[in-house]
């Protein structure tokens, strides 16, 4: 297990990463040994230092949640991530500027009216907890490269996960609706790039009812004494692959019956 002082060091690495726009190379790499509890040791305290420079956590991120995603990363359980305030957007222009190497993906977003926590969180109790559910675009980055620049080795999960699960924006648009008023693993979303369809999905890709994500995140935070809060915003996981975006991209993100909503990189 990393020590503290390793923590913190490396939390200041993605810290200056993320304002230089300068990735850095892998952890796991650096540190061979390096566990997945080591990756979120240092997530928790790269939110920790923003938290205290003024930022406010507004909610959580699941990442990995499709059966291909995790055989490729080698897990068998998704990851997560935190929400911070300056992460939020809305349609229209994005700052390219805040970001590296960014990676747009399909996701609904459950923002809840009740508190999530305890070990034993089913379906009917995040849809009971939700106050609405709502079509979201999730923006990826890479603070950590996605391939090593010595042997062009991918990136393992531990570095994904220390770097916030790759976190770094959220669009919310579209309409705000009832969980039990849609069949959730029906919901479908086109993603069209510059006018081109480049993905289309259903969220029933996110572990067969995005949900799912949800009542697991809640029972993974309670080890913690942590819950998923009244309030928060949580990212169920993507029902697409991650389309890569540069400036002058223009998104349109159209989730038929739950709406419609553009947006592009300036």
């Amino acid at each position: 297990m990393f020590d503290k002082v390793l923590i913190q060091q490396l939390a200041a690495e993605l810290h200056q990463s993320e304002k230089s726009r300068v990735q850095i190379e892998h952890f796991s790499r650096r540190f061979p040994a390096m566990t997945v509890a080591d990756g979120y040791a240092v997530s928790r305290a790269w939110v920790q230092m923003k938290v205290a420079q003024g930022r406010v956590v507004r909610g959580h991120k699941i990442g990995l949640t499709s059966r291909a995603m995790q055989m490729s990363s080698q897990i068998d359980e998704p990851d997560y991530g935190t929400l911070l305030d300056d992460m939020f957007f809305e349609p229209g222009d994005l700052p390219a500027v805040r970001f590296i190497a960014p990676r747009v993906e399909v996701e609904l977003a459950f923002i809840l009216r009740k508190k999530l926590e305890g070990t034993h969180i089913t379906v009917d109790h995040v849809l009971d907890a939700t106050e609405y559910v709502q079509p979201a675009i999730e923006i990826i980055d890479a603070r950590i490269e996605q391939f090593d620049r010595h042997n062009k080795v991918m990136r393992k999960v531990q570095d994904t996960i220390s770097d916030n699960a790759a976190n770094a924006g959220i669009v919310l648009g579209g309409r705000k609706v009832s969980p039990r008023n849609v069949d959730l693993p029906w919901v479908g979303a086109i993603l069209r790039q510059n006018g081109v369809v480049e993905e289309t999905g259903l969220a029933a890709g996110v572990q067969g009812h995005p949900a799912i994500g949800v009542a697991w995140l809640a029972m993974k935070l309670a080890p913690w004494g942590r819950c998923l809060e009244a309030g928060e915003v949580v990212l169920a996981g993507s029902f697409t692959r991650p389309v890569p975006a540069k400036v002058g991209d223009q998104f349109d993100a159209d989730y038929g019956p739950l709406g419609r909503f553009e947006f592009q990189f300036t």
